[in-house]
């Protein structure tokens, strides 16, 4: 694909593009944002170096692409409740997304991108690893691909969040998101057909035994985990990465303890996921 006023540099085949001659700071002109826009939906994950925003900054960049959101159980800093601060240090008895997901799936319009800026980063280590359910679901089998578009599975946010309130001594009692979403999502852009249930959120498939759901979804998980269609993305400072949850799954390495790797986020609202045959 041509781009006439940013550079685009795939990372691997699969997933993953790195963007410059792009100032973030700075109003995108029309062109811009398309291209922005249509280089997220040919690579799925976009990285950006050298980046130094302000609060208002990022979110203004977020917001072309859609309203943002607030995160259903962390507040964000004063006057920015847009804002998810993403902090480990050593302090930290957990980190944010350290299992495989897809941000807050539980949503009934769960978002459509997340746009993480960091800030500070430790010495070595802290990688995100980002994996296209595009390539997944290509790997299936036809009859496994016509099994799954069948099913629905049930995403609650409850016993995530709810464990990681505990494990920071957070007792102010909430009530999580919970949604149903069909197991094969249909990507309302591009058309393309994506696996869409992840370990944090998807507590089990719709109508069918226990066993089965079991079964079927421990499957998905290492299918969805293999290193076929990952990007690994090494953080520098002021590096942003940009990324669809729609078609994407991403964790974070945390591989620095004790020192201090520090951001935020910005998360774009999305709509109900469907699937459509084609």
């Amino acid at each position: 694909m041509p781009y006439e006023t940013i550079q685009v540099k795939p990372s691997t085949a699969v997933i993953g593009a790195e963007v410059s001659g792009i100032d973030l700071t700075k109003p995108l002109g029309n062109q811009q944002f398309q291209e922005v826009h249509d280089a997220l939906m040919a690579h799925e994950v976009l990285f950006f170096r050298d980046q130094k925003l302000t609060l208002d900054q990022h979110k203004a960049f977020g917001r072309l692409f859609g309203e943002l959101s607030v995160h259903p159980n962390t507040k964000g800093p004063d006057g920015h409740p847009e804002i998810l601060p993403i902090h480990a240090d050593a302090n930290s008895k957990r980190i944010s997304g350290e299992r495989w997901h897809s941000d807050v799936s539980c949503d009934p319009e769960p978002p459509m991108g997340s746009i993480l800026n960091l800030k500070v980063i430790p010495p070595v280590g802290g990688d995100t690893v980002f994996a296209s359910m595009y390539a997944a679901y290509d790997a299936l089998s036809a009859p496994m691909q016509r099994f799954l578009a069948e099913l629905t599975a049930v995403h609650d946010g409850a016993p995530g969040y709810s464990r990681t309130n505990q494990i920071i001594g957070n007792a102010t009692p909430k009530v999580f998101p919970r949604s149903e979403h069909p197991v094969i999502r249909t990507h309302p852009v591009t058309g393309r057909q994506a696996i869409y249930v992840n370990p944090v959120f998807t507590t089990g498939i719709k109508d069918v035994p226990d066993a089965e759901s079991r079964s079927i979804l421990a499957f998905l998980y290492e299918h969805c985990a293999r290193p076929h269609w990952q990007v690994r993305f090494r953080w520098e400072a002021d590096s942003i990465a940009f990324w669809d949850n729609r078609c994407v799954q991403h964790i974070a390495m945390w591989d620095y303890f004790p020192e201090t790797r520090s951001g935020y986020r910005v998360t774009v609202k999305g709509d109900k996921p469907f699937y459509r045959a084609g």
